[in-house]
């Protein structure tokens, strides 16, 4: 085992890559509920297609973090995007939905779409385009997307436990413990304050050098909001027998059903061929972009970067991501990519494809152990979330701010990514900044090619499709 993953060679032992894979894996196991209610927008009389979706999501979770683990052997896990999981609802369900016709129809051909992107994903992967596209990013950009990634997944966390809160004038605004006091409701609040004291926890385990302090800070913070809301974790098996049933009736190779290629490119419900075509692009764009920072971000922080500053098995990674999403859509769900929360587990020690392995194994039983995933509360989870989020803002300092072009890139390429809740948007107006300052200052070099196509496919992403 050791001889396999180079657990040695890489610094870490099987001890710490167990514990980076449990951290991994329920710092993302909310995505196992959470993907089948986006994809299904929460909508009532899509129980079918829900259960589908939540086995179609573990099993591709399984296998493409499985890839990821024993052949590019990197500490990623592969799960369903979100953001994508949402825009395949919208894109395909809602509009059955809103014309009264077949929602399940609708779902198969948005599956067509998503095997179709996972394709060209793999053509581009297994040429060895989509790393030299990764490779061609300027430094400004690749230094500032794990910065970027810092403050996205802390943002992410603070959000998960009501940390933030929306606010009609200010768009967020700190949790009303004050309001939720003086309303009788501070069981409410419980889980924000809980949070944060979960992030001291890890920071103080942490500046005193105490190994796992991450996983320790989790369960602590879980132990505790089960005491306060009195409450005790159950398992239910009641529906576990019903998924298999729905995901082997419409889920699995649903997307070579009869009618389903051309509903995807029907002009009823895409617009045509063209509308098709677009939507294929889109989700090549986001799944790229999405993948590509957050390998850059991760292995950055797992000091995992060659010596011209990229991540090191590439282009395995790129395969396995690639990969996953093909089978992802033949299995019923939507797109498959790798997971920023593997940041996490990467914090916690991981650094091996055995801390992968560890999180496939942890999703492989979710599938007949529904609440597993649950267990651990989003007031735990979050705090490593933050924690990570600490750790990856100090790459900031990688960024020339002697150089204007450059803190231009690096602040835009954050600031985006995290305001836009999209690792991709912040890369495309990023590309776009770079590549008009290039040009307009006079710097602008024939290297910059592929930045220049980067920044204006987001441009047509931009002006054609909300997202």
């Amino acid at each position: 085992m050791d001889k396999f993953f180079e657990i040695s060679k890489r610094g870490s032992t099987v001890r710490t890559e167990i514990f980076a894979g449990l951290t991994t894996f329920f710092a993302m196991a909310y995505i196992i509920i959470v993907n089948p209610n986006q994809v299904t927008g929460f909508s009532e009389g899509l129980g079918q297609v829900w259960n589908a979706v939540y086995v179609g999501s573990i099993l591709v979770a399984v296998i493409g973090t499985l890839i990821m683990g024993l052949y590019a052997k990197m500490p990623f896990a592969q799960a369903c995007g979100m953001g994508l999981n949402s825009f395949f609802f919208v894109s395909f369900i809602l509009p059955e939905l809103m014309n009264g016709g077949d929602p399940v129809e609708g779902y198969h051909a948005g599956l067509v779409i998503v095997f179709i992107s996972g394709l060209v994903f793999l053509i581009l992967s297994f040429t060895g385009a989509r790393q030299y596209i990764a490779k061609a990013m300027p430094p400004a950009l690749k230094v500032s997307v794990s910065a970027g990634i810092g403050l996205f997944i802390a943002y992410i966390g603070f959000q998960n436990v009501g940390f933030i809160q929306d606010n009609q004038y200010t768009l967020t605004q700190l949790v009303d413990i004050h309001g939720a006091i003086a309303n009788g409701e501070l069981l409410n609040v419980v889980p924000a304050i809980l949070a944060f004291v979960g992030f001291l926890i890890i920071v103080i385990l942490g500046k005193r050098g105490v190994r796992g302090n991450v996983i320790i800070g989790m369960f602590v913070t879980a132990f505790f909001y089960y005491i306060i809301v009195r409450e005790v974790p159950s398992f239910d098996y009641s529906q576990v027998g019903q998924s298999f049933k729905d995901f082997a009736e419409v889920g699995v190779f649903g997307v070579f059903t009869a009618g389903s290629w051309h509903a995807a490119f029907s002009p009823e419900l895409v617009g045509g061929v063209l509308g098709g075509i677009m939507l294929v692009v889109a989700f090549c764009l986001v799944d790229m972009f999405d993948t590509i920072g957050t390998l850059y971000g991760t292995a950055s922080e797992a000091d995992m970067l060659d010596e011209n500053g990229d991540p090191i098995n590439l282009d395995k990674c790129m395969m396995a991501d690639s990969t996953a999403t093909v089978v992802g859509a033949m299995l019923g769900t939507s797109t498959c990519t790798t997971f920023v929360e593997s940041a996490t587990g990467v914090s916690a020690g991981g650094r091996t494809g055995l801390t992968s392995v560890i999180v496939a194994i942890c999703f492989f039983l979710c599938l007949f152990l529904t609440p597993l995933a649950s267990v651990v509360p989003a007031c735990a989870t979050s705090p490593a979330l933050v924690y990570v989020g600490v750790l990856m803002l100090g790459n900031v300092k990688k960024i020339d701010m002697t150089d204007l072009a450059s803190s231009a890139v690096g602040f835009m390429t954050i600031i985006s990514m995290l305001l836009t809740y999209s690792i991709a948007n912040g890369i495309g107006i990023g590309a776009i900044t770079y590549t008009a300052i290039t040009i307009f200052t006079g710097k602008y070099k024939s290297k910059d090619i592929m930045v220049t196509i980067i920044a204006l496919l987001f441009i047509l992403k931009f002006c054609m499709i909300t997202m």
